[in-house]
């Protein structure tokens, strides 16, 4: 007999999400596995990071059901008890850095950990200092944010959500904000993330990182799944003409290597 297969540590099932009369997600159907990377790609006002801000709870969703970790999160009652639960356990972070302008660095990575976990604060230093030493910002614990490049201000929000030891790490178009210049150290440091086995879901325009670290990809179209499927088959040979539409305008518009059939 062959072992069962792990259950997802996050499923979707019908999420669906409503502003007033607009369903923006029209029943979702998501399972993802402990340690795999799904990159979520779409036109702009398709879905894509309202789907994240559901998962995490930034947004209630309308209908539909979230498990995550083997047990359902129950969105409708007692939102303050199941909000402070995901967010200490699924980190997220956007496209704006969102540090505290007026804490250090090392004040903005420590602060949660803190005063959300109950963490002491000798510890929380102690693994801050360790997470920023693995990008090479150490240097940086005492600076303000004022004072970091945007690359490097985007890293530390990375490290800053890593540092509540999330379970999974969400990602909404975290280099869309930042100069071309800039964009090849952030990805390069979810690549490690991913390397190192972090569950991630990653909202990206960036289509050869997506194609090179993920290990599948989602088309959502008009708040639907439109296509799915491993990266390197749904990046270079999409079956649907929707997705292909979308990609021939991404890469035209990116200059970017990938071709599509």
């Amino acid at each position: 007999m062959t072992a069962a297969a792990a259950p997802p540590i996050l499923e979707l099932r019908g999420l669906v999400k409503r502003f007033g009369a607009s369903e923006v997600l029209s029943g979702i159907d998501l399972a993802v596995a402990e340690r795999e990377v799904v990159a979520i790609i779409g036109a702009s006002g398709s879905g894509k990071s309202t789907l994240l801000r559901c998962i995490n709870l930034l947004e209630q969703p309308s209908a539909g059901e979230i498990m995550f970790d083997g047990a359902v999160v129950d969105y409708r009652r007692g939102r303050g008890t199941e909000l402070r639960r995901l967010r200490t356990r699924i980190g997220m972070v956007f496209q704006s850095y969102n540090l505290w302008p007026h804490k250090t660095v090392l004040g903005n990575v420590i602060e949660a950990p803190i005063h959300v976990k109950g963490v002491a604060r000798a510890a929380a230093v102690a693994r801050a200092e360790h997470l920023l030493g693995r990008i090479g910002l150490a240097e940086k614990c005492h600076e303000y944010p004022a004072r970091l490049s945007g690359g490097q201000q985007q890293r530390v929000a990375i490290v800053r959500a890593l540092a509540m030891e999330p379970k999974v790490m969400l990602f909404d178009e975290v280099t869309s904000a930042l100069d071309p210049e800039l964009v090849g150290e952030v990805l390069d440091l979810m690549a490690a993330l991913a390397a190192d086995g972090m569950t991630m879901l990653l909202v990206t325009h960036e289509i050869a990182f997506a194609r090179d670290v993920s290990s599948r990809t989602i088309f959502i179209d008009q708040g639907r799944i439109a296509e799915q499927g491993p990266s390197a088959e749904v990046l270079r040979r999409p079956a649907e003409e929707r997705t292909r539409q979308f990609l021939r305008r991404v890469l035209h518009a990116r200059h970017d290597p990938v071709a599509t059939g």
